[in-house]
């Protein structure tokens, strides 16, 4: 039966209480079972007798279901056809009409819905967008534009030309309603959108119907950016009026058109050029311009990249402006950064090192100088030098001053970009950064009495720009005192502290080694790992005690370097972690702590123990299990990911008890329904296997497994983890359990191989195949394959052999799977009666695959270091319901055949023996080869 509207509105209300939030999820999932429930939430949202708040938690509801049960991978309705359609024909009405916070989530459930359906199962979109646009209710069109935003490029040829007219009509209804505060409001609004529009339209390519009409638009863009009304100015320092919100969006358009277009746009920008200018020359210091100033100097800085324009600034005047006028405003320290500094410490780290969505004005003017450096290196440093020494010299007796000093040093003294691996790779030849620091900047990283916090930041932040610069003894004097500044009272002191330990213990020299490594951290690492947690723990609730993943990333990189020297200490980094996990749990909220707290976690369970890990594993047991009992979902791949990885450590022994727990839960669908947890899972049922194979027999489970094999295998984007979880029950399950599925197997491996598989599918499937056929003394083997592929279709096999075997074995990379196909190929030489009967031409094609691959001999991999160090960053991953593989706990390449090290001597010798077993007959089936085939075979069997 259908769900009842009250209760789900009331379960939307009780998401909102941080205490009742987690029961409240779990019972809107069970309504999620309930049909029309998509249809429910949008009358939720849909009328306005419900709060707003409910109404907005429906309208994101409503958003998460869609993504998550509109269509599978393959572009199949997972809904009801009707229901659909229904959404179909009244979300775009249903946006329209509600308030701008609601209008945004079901601006992109339209696009997730556009994504799969648009353009041939949705064809009407973009005419039932065009057709709501009015020239004179900027309510409608502001949310025709915002979901236009998203499905744009298709729709070129259906919509500029509206659009257009929509950009002259909103011109002229901001005219004509100049002293009506609020319809100015609407249609300024209006104009942020279409100027966004505009932008995101121009990205690809410019549109023709932009080129033909770009002076208009340049006029109209022109008119915008100097535009002024008191009506619409803002009281609020800190918030940006949208006069200011638009002139940043023109901005941000200029700038991609001098980058991408200068050839058509080029005769309009000197305009443009002078009237940046005069905004960064007379613009206040309030914090609602922040966002204007930075992208106007992103604009400038377009313009000094470009071949005809930058030759402007090549002028010591010109210069001594540019400096004065616009960047001295814009480095300097202000008092809102202060109280930043005070109030909102990790607030101001973010946006210091990473910059944020308001970018900040320093990194901005900084940018524009290091571009301006870049043509001009000598004038600008000449030029920029004076300003330093001058601020210096003011700068002993005000800090502040000191601080603009070495902000425009290190924006002129770096060269290229500040990488997050490295820092400043190369600087600049005319200054030298070391004698800098030891003169000028030093003293505030050792001082302690009278040195301000931000001086002792600058300090820290000089030393974490320049790593790479100083030497390995320079740092070792640097490296205690940074270390010291980590018990500092100060927030900001005591994170920038961590966050250039930790970069400096990241650092690598070109070969991969590390600067720092353990020996360099040894003598104090215990303490320093105690110092940090407590740090992480001084605050109590989860959302405080997650806030800051500096600190964590750092505990992370210590534990990393450390390696198994933590082994004396184990015990007390597991308290902490266990403690911060058991906190953190009730509210997972911030995605980078919670991934460096499981690095962390992982690095401690793969340096293992000396004595088995039956110890970790009773440790980790409770607290991880809670997780995934307690379904925090956030969590769940990664405790999935260590569970494994506890396994893998030690493959042989039996299942300890607690798993056996797990191997039930594993088994049901809804498990495996968010897709983030798969690749994790699979790891752990393919860990779990191998240890549990009597009991998976015993309790009827082969069946179960190979259900979620077949589910697994359906998804292009899963059909790996298929293969993982077949490998491991092909190899561990006794045939005997194994034989009744068989045929079924194949079937489905078949049927898709028909279907114009990926390369990747067949690599696994090839993969597969040798590895049965390998093992004829596990009773497998190629003749074991080949009887099962009668059952399927009598002789079907030599078609499969053939066109997919033969030809793709040669493509396998690595060197586990390379050697995998030779023992497969020569077993069947050596024993296969199939080969020595039946398929006669097959020995001599296997033959010749079979020395293909020797020719270039898989090598046996020797044990590299460890190859943590060179790891993708997590910048570059996506979080949310993903998959975030965790580095300290990454899989070893899986070797099936530990014994045979010298793969050309094992041919030999097998193939020898086979001789001899066999009679003499391996050497009579030569004669099936070529010449050419006898001279390399000859080699192993004389």
């Amino acid at each position: 039966m259908a769900s009842d509207i009250g209760q789900i509105a009331q379960l939307l209300d009780a998401t909102l209480d941080p205490v009742k939030h987690k029961k409240a999820e779990n019972l809107l999932k069970q309504e999620e079972k309930k049909p029309q429930f998509s249809l429910q939430l949008l009358k939720i949202v849909a009328t306005e007798s419900f709060e707003p708040k409910i109404r907005l938690s429906g309208a994101l509801c409503f958003k998460n279901f869609i993504r998550h049960n509109y269509v599978d991978e393959d572009r199949n309705y997972k809904l009801p056809l009707d229901e659909v359609s229904t959404i179909k024909q009244e979300l775009i009405g249903l946006m329209i009409a509600c308030p701008p916070t609601i209008q945004t989530q079901l601006g992109e459930a339209i696009s997730i819905v556009a994504d799969s359906d648009f353009w041939d199962r949705w064809d009407t979109l973009v005419q039932d967008l065009v057709s709501r646009f009015t020239p004179d209710n900027y309510k409608v069109n502001n949310g025709v534009s915002d979901a236009l935003y998203t499905e744009i490029n298709h729709v070129l040829g259906t919509f500029a030309v509206p659009f257009l007219n929509l950009l002259s009509a909103t011109d002229q209804q901001i005219e004509a309603n100049k002293n009506n505060k609020d319809a100015l409001k609407g249609y300024f609004d209006t104009m942020s959108l279409l100027i966004k529009v505009f932008y995101d339209l121009s990205c690809q390519e410019m549109p023709p119907q932009f080129e033909s009409n770009l002076e208009h638009i340049s006029t109209l863009l022109h008119k915008y950016l100097e535009y002024e009304n008191p009506i619409l100015a803002t009281e609020d320092e800190s918030e940006a009026g949208i006069i200011e919100i638009v002139k940043a969006d023109i901005c941000e358009a200029l700038q991609l058109y001098v980058q991408k277009y200068d050839d058509d746009f080029g005769r309009y920008t000197q305009v443009f050029i002078s009237k940046a200018w005069n905004l960064l020359s007379t613009i206040g210091p309030q914090t609602k311009y922040d966002n204007l100033v930075s992208k106007a100097l992103h604009f400038l800085t377009a313009i000094a990249g470009t071949a005809q324009h930058s030759g402007a600034f090549n002028d010591e005047n010109v210069l001594s402006q540019v400096v004065e006028k616009v960047v001295l405003p814009n480095v300097a320290l202000r008092e809102s950064d202060i109280e930043l500094f005070e109030d909102e410490p990790i607030e101001f780290i973010r946006r210091d090192l990473e910059g944020s969505d308001t970018d900040s004005r320093r990194r901005a003017a900084t940018d524009f100088l290091r571009q301006l450096q870049g043509k001009f290196e000598q004038l600008v440093t000449s030029v920029t030098g004076r300003y330093i020494n001058h601020y210096l010299e003011q700068g002993k007796t005000n800090w502040k001053d000191k601080d603009t000093a070495i902000s425009l040093f290190l924006s002129i003294a770096a060269k290229g970009a500040v990488t997050a691996s490295h820092g400043v790779k190369t600087v600049n030849e005319l200054l030298n950064v070391v004698e800098f620091f030891q003169q000028h900047v030093a003293n505030d990283l050792v001082g302690d009495a009278g040195v301000e916090p931000i001086a002792k930041v600058d300090a820290i932040k000089y030393l974490y720009t320049f790593r790479s610069q100083l030497t390995k003894e320079q740092w070792q004097a640097a490296f205690q005192p940074l270390i010291q500044n980590m018990a500092s009272s100060n927030y900001v002191v005591y994170t920038y502290a961590a966050i250039a330990v930790e970069r400096l213990l990241y650092l690598a020299d070109d070969t991969g080694a590390r600067i720092f490594g353990r020996a360099d951290i040894e003598p104090f690492a215990k303490d320093l790992l105690d110092h940090l947690f407590k740090l992480v723990e001084k605050e109590s609730s989860p959302a405080k005690m997650q806030e800051n993943e500096f600190l964590m990333r750092c505990i992370m990189r210590v534990l990393i370097v450390m390696n198994t020297g933590i082994l004396n200490f184990t015990d007390m980094v597991l308290d902490h972690l266990v403690s911060i996990t058991n906190v953190i749990k009730a509210n997972p909220s911030n995605p980078r702590f919670y991934y460096y707290h499981f690095e962390a976690l992982g690095a401690v369970v793969s340096c293992g123990s000396p004595n088995g890990t039956s110890k970790l594993e009773d440790r980790l047991w409770e607290p991880l299990n809670l997780i995934i009992t307690e379904e925090v979902n956030e969590f769940m791949p990664y405790v999935f990911q260590i569970f494994a990885k506890l396994l893998e450590l030690n493959p042989s022994g039996a299942l300890p008890n607690h798993y056996q727990a797990l191997v039930a839960p594993l088994m049901l669908p809804a498990t495996w329904e968010t897709r983030g947890n798969v690749p994790a899972l699979t790891r752990l049922l393919v860990a779990i296997i191998p240890r549990a194979a009597q009991y998976i027999v015993a309790e009827n489970q082969v069946q179960p497994i190979l259900g979620i094999f077949q589910g697994l295998l359906r998804g292009k984007k899963t059909e790996q983890n298929a293969f993982d979880l077949l490998e491991s029950i092909a190899l561990s399950i006794p045939r005997a359990a194994l034989e009744p599925y068989f045929k079924n197997i194949l079937e489905l491996l078949f049927t898709k191989l028909q279907s114009s598989p990926s390369d990747s599918f067949k690599l696994r499937f090839v993969r597969f195949y040798h590895l049965i056929s390998a093992k004829p003394e596990a009773s497998l083997g190629a003749d074991f394959f080949v009887s099962q592929v009668d059952l399927v279709q009598n002789n079907l096999f030599t078609q499969i052999y053939l066109t997919v075997i033969l030809p793709t074995s040669g493509q396998l990379v690595r060197p586990v799977d390379r050697k995998a196909a030779v023992i497969s190929f020569a077993k069947s030489m050596g024993d296969s009666s199939a080969f020595a009967q039946r398929y006669v031409k097959g020995w001599r094609f296997t033959c010749e695959a079979m020395l293909g691959i020797l020719i270039n001999p898989p090598k046996v991999a020797i044990g590299v270091g460890d190859e943590i160090v060179n790891e993708a960053d997590v910048d570059d991953i996506g979080f949310g319901l993903g998959f975030t593989p965790l580095n300290t706990c990454k899989k070893a390449a899986r070797d099936d055949f530990p014994e045979v090290q010298d793969i050309q001597q094992w041919v030999r010798q097998y193939l020898m023996d086979a001789n001899n077993r066999h009679n003499g007959a391996i050497a009579g089936y030569m004669d099936r080869l070529t010449d050419e085939g006898k001279q390399a075979l000859a080699m192993y069997v004389s």
